[in-house]
């Protein structure tokens, strides 16, 4: 199993912000949400996932998508927007390998700073044929509305929200080169290796563990980011309806310790 992630970075992002003159904040904060949903849009009609991240810097699953797309991704935007933006892909057999990989590939080109570095596209995206199975796992709180929504103001619950997205997010990337985002709600998106149910059991135990929110999590794979999402979805209708905590859209391998 190989995961092909792409880095999409602003270019020169910083300085632009400020030249000639500090630009309006709702202005910079509608200009990043605008083109957060050109690139969900262009990437998820495709197959992949994009995560906001920083919005300066944002994260996407790109198995299936190849060389040429990434260039149609760069030429909409310049076409669209007062910035450009460089990719990086990287391919690895985990998610954090594979962004390292991404990383290095803009670095090596220059500072995100750099106004001499623009529209860089590097690395090499996955051959047609290898083996491209994306897992996605999607977490989400228990009960979230009738324990936070319907008691807590809504700074509050965010914050409890918040905290397990933390928690989580730091547990799968050190245990298991795993990426976790939050997408709003109470819902959590991880991309990850091919993990066991006593994988996922651990992640939650050790979210409740550290800041008392109890989670859920269905499980999907497939050829591309939303094949596996949509079926991660399905995995966690499933565990509402039977009242599990970690839930497959396929058969796992039993093992002593299930």
């Amino acid at each position: 199993m190989t995961t092909q992630l792409t880095l999409i970075q602003i270019d020169n992002y910083g300085p632009w912000t400020v030249t000639p003159e500090p630009r309006r904040e709702m202005d910079l904060q509608t200009m990043q949400s605008r083109l957060f949903a050109d690139l969900a849009q262009f990437i998820g009609s495709r197959g992949g996932y994009v995560f906001f991240s920083r919005f300066d810097n944002m994260i996407a699953v790109t198995n299936g998508i190849g060389r040429a797309g990434h260039n149609a991704l760069q030429e909409s935007v310049r076409n669209r927007y007062p910035v450009t933006v460089s990719l990086g892909i990287g391919t690895a057999e985990t998610p954090a390998a594979a962004l390292d990989e991404a990383t290095e590939q803009i670095q090596a080109a220059g500072s995100a700073q750099d106004e001499g570095r623009t529209e860089v596209l590097a690395g090499e995206p996955l051959d047609a044929d290898a083996d491209a199975t994306t897992h996605i796992a999607h977490f989400d709180v228990n009960d979230a509305t009738g324990k936070y929504t319907d008691q807590l103001n809504e700074f509050d619950s965010f914050i409890h929200i918040e905290r397990s997205y933390a928690s989580l997010m730091g547990y799968m990337r050190e245990a298991h080169g795993a990426l976790s985002f939050f997408v709003g709600g109470d819902n959590i998106i991880a991309v990850c290796p091919d993990l066991s149910s006593a994988d996922y059991r651990d992640a939650i135990d050790h979210v409740e563990r550290d800041v008392g929110v109890e989670l859920k999590v269905g499980v999907g794979r497939g050829t591309t980011a939303h094949d596996a999402g949509y079926a991660a979805k399905h995995a966690l209708e499933d565990c509402r309806y039977e009242g599990t905590i970690v839930e497959f859209d396929h058969p796992q391998a039993t093992t002593g310790d299930d």
